[in-house]
Order: C-alpha cells, then structure tokens, then sequence
C-alpha cells in the first residue's frame, strides 16, 4: 500500500480519495498514538485535540468525521472553526491540548483537501509518529471505549479572537499610514488578516476575503497576485498581501505592483534582525530552490544561509538542531520559531509591515536587499508522477541541461508532494537561456509522464 502521508499531511480529492471513511480511521488511530503520550500533558483526563479547517465545502464532512474517529476512540474534541493552519499550531499550546489536526489542502484546488497533524508542542508530527498511525490502520487497531469513556465535542467560537490578539501583541509598532490591500483567497485568514492589520493601525483594503471554500485559490491569494498588484496600483496602496487557503504562507506585492516573494521576505526580515543583534547565530535556514542571491545577500553583511532539502519540514528541523529563529521557502512559508511552530503568512506580513513603519523605507527598497538570480519555476501536471526517478528520456533532458548551465547555474526536477505536478527550477545569469532550457525540459516530462 502506497503510504498515506505526504510531505504535508494527508491529501487527496475529498470524498473521493480523502474520504469521511479515511478520515473516521485517521482520528480513531491518531487518538490511540496521542493518548500514549498524554500521559505528561499539564491537563488531566481524556486526550484533549484541537481541530481547525479552511474555508473548502468538503472541510465540514471531513471535520465530523475525524472528530467522531477520535471521539470514538475516548478524545474530547475542541473545534475551532475556520482558522489558519499557524492557529491549529498556537492554539494547541495556549489550550494545553495534547495534539491538533488542521484539514486543508492549502494552495491547491477547491476539490482537495487535507488533514494535517500537530503534536502537543503544535509541531507537526515526525515520519515515525505518521508511520505508526499508519500501522494501527492497516491492523485495525483501534480502541473502542464505552459509557463515560467516550469523548465529548466542544466548540470554541471565540478561537480566532484569541488567535488575533497573539499576533497584535507580537508587532509592538503601529502601522498606521501604510495603505495595504489584502487577499485571503476566500480562505482561512478571512477573518483574523483584516482584523489584525486594522486593529494595528493599517488602512485595509480586502478583497477575495468571504468565507467561501467554492472560491478558494481561484485566480487569487499567494500562487496568484496578478490581481493583487492590480488593486495595489489602482488604490495607490503602500503594499499588498496575499495568503493560500491557509494562510501558513504570504506573499507580497509592492507599491509599484511587483511581486516579493518568501525569499525576499526571509531577506527583509532576516537582515533586520542581522542589523539589530537578534538573529541567533547570524544565520537563517532555506531550501535548495531558494534563490543564490539571498545567500549573497547574507554573506555581504556577515551573515549566513543554513541550505536545506525541499519542504518546510526540513527548514524546522534544521532550525531546531541549531537554534534559529528565522527560515523559510521562497514559496513564502516562513517560520518564526520563536512565536510559532509552522510558516505563519499572517505574522510574515505584519513583520514586514513592521519594519516598514519602522524604517519608513517602502517595500520596493526593502526587497532590493538581496539581488536576485533570474530563476524559472515551472509545475508540469502529470498522471504519473511517480515514474518521474525511471524514465532515461527525462534523465537525459536534464543532463543536457546540466551540461549547458555548467558551474554558472543549476537545474532542480522532483515530483511534488502535494500534487500531481512535477516541479522544474532553472537558475543563472542568463534569463534567455534558463527559460529555453525550461522549456525543453517540461515539455519531455510532459511527453513521458503526462
């Protein structure tokens, strides 16, 4: 059997691949794992979990069914509501539950869905802790208490205002003057972006921000500013910002109508804390498709880049093995480890509206901080990714890329894991020639995978 858990969680077409059944034995099996190691949680009595979800039509199916899996199985049940993946995180501490699950499928199609698990710290689980769950499925190994035994379900509906105060308590400077357009891409920031920004200060402009999962990433939010810079310009905003159905990611648009992405971002803030003496170690972690020119731009000011495989989890792992409090993806996920346990696109874009107000400086100077290499991303769908590592036509393709770009540049192709994509990034000096290559590249994956 093909392994449940991604690289984020399990996803699929709900009710089609994710399904409530799918879901029931996810929380009934989850439930067994988490309630072995409750038994040092500051709360006594039953396993306490905490569920989140975005705005998708199929997250009200899925949520009653995870729910009556770890219910079943003797979990009481706090349900949140329409939050942010970051919320899931937060909340778990601040309520001292003993795990949490967020059910999202992030960027991708309003078909999709997710769920993802946190442990009692609100860090999401290991590859050890997902294999067992995975285990207790395959041998139906669940418990089934009866009588009292039984979990409850509570729902918590002020959740979200606790979740906005924690993030107006952690930007100390006002942003009033700042004009900022915002896009929650009919997802889970909803309701906590505007806020947060309004009550700091901000004059808010949203747009795409009903709670309506048949909307959700649809020509909008962070894999889809086009919109965004539009409305920035139109309105003579100083910045905009736009989130995925989830909001652990941002990514920003400036007032020239310009795209910052997570690299830039990881750079703004990152530097800032350099300048300041707060980045522990003078160092961030990213991933190997971030951009070279935020290397350089670290190196120029004594500072380094800690390079990481691909995905957020690898950046966490790293920042926890050597005591950074800052990294991130150049997708925009960006981890402050010493607010939150995931990437936060809420608390990324207060950050950096933040050191706006503060400096007075706008975000088209900010960003040029690090100069970046022209770099191509292309995502191919294909119907079988996973023959990806055994076709030679692509083996080759990529050789002759290699070949071409030589010591000036580098190609990355993988499978992602979160969609039936396979994932291409060129990187040189030479824009024309890492398109070209671009180009021949997909169109092979296209052919042999497609």
């Amino acid at each position: 059997m093909a392994r449940l858990f991604g690289t984020d969680g399990v996803r699929g077409v709900a009710n089609s691949e994710l399904t409530a059944e799918l879901a029931l034995n996810l929380g009934r099996s989850a439930a067994g794992v988490f309630a072995e190691n409750s038994s040092d949680s500051a709360t006594p009595g039953k396993p306490r979990f905490v569920i989140g979800k975005d705005t998708r039509i199929s997250g009200d199916m899925l949520e009653s069914a995870l729910a009556a899996g770890l219910m079943s199985a003797g979990v009481d049940v706090i349900r949140i509501g329409i939050l942010p993946t970051p919320a899931v995180a937060y909340l778990i501490r601040h309520l001292n539950a003993d795990g949490g699950a967020m059910i999202s499928a992030s960027h991708n199609p309003v078909p999709d869905n997710g769920i993802k698990f946190f442990d009692a710290d609100g860090f999401k689980l290991t590859d050890a802790v997902e294999d067992e769950i995975e285990a207790r499925i395959a041998r139906h190994e669940f418990s089934v208490p009866v009588g009292t035994a039984v979990g409850k379900s509570t729902d918590f509906g002020d959740a979200w205002r606790d979740y906005a105060n924690y993030l107006s308590s952690i930007v100390t400077t006002g942003l009033e003057g700042i004009k900022v357009v915002v896009d929650t891409a009919f997802g889970a920031s909803w309701q906590v972006a505007p806020e947060v920004l309004a009550r700091l200060g901000a004059e808010v402009y949203a747009i795409n921000n009903q709670a309506d999962g048949a909307f959700i990433n649809v020509n909008c939010g962070s894999t889809n500013p086009q919109q965004l810079g539009d409305e920035v310009l139109n309105r003579g905003a100083s910045v905009g910002v736009a989130y995925d159905g989830d909001a652990d990611r941002a990514i920003l648009v400036d007032e020239n109508g310009v795209i910052v992405n997570g690299d830039q971002i990881l750079a703004i803030c990152g530097l800032d804390m350099l300048k300041k003496g707060t980045l522990p170690g003078k160092t961030v972690a990213a991933t190997v498709y971030s951009n070279l020119g935020l290397i350089e731009a670290f190196r120029k000011r004594g500072g380094e880049v800690v390079v990481t495989p691909n995905g957020d989890r690898y950046v966490l792992e790293a920042m926890r093995q050597k005591g950074l409090a800052l990294g991130g993806e150049q997708s925009g996920h960006i981890i402050f480890l010493q607010h939150n346990t995931t990437g936060d696109g809420v608390l990324a874009s207060l950050k950096v509206l933040g050191i706006m107000a503060e400096t007075g400086i706008p975000l088209s100077l900010l960003a040029k901080q690090m100069e970046a290499y022209p770099q191509v991303n292309r995502g191919v769908r294909v119907a079988r990714k996973g023959d990806l590592e055994s076709s030679q036509a692509i083996r080759q393709v990529v050789k002759h890329a290699e070949e071409r770009l030589g010591n000036r540049g580098r190609i990355f192709v993988r499978a992602s894991g979160t969609e039936p994509l396979v994932r291409v990034m060129v990187e040189a000096p030479e824009a024309d020639l890492i398109e070209t290559l671009a180009q021949e590249v997909c169109a092979v994956i296209e052919k042999e995978l497609g």
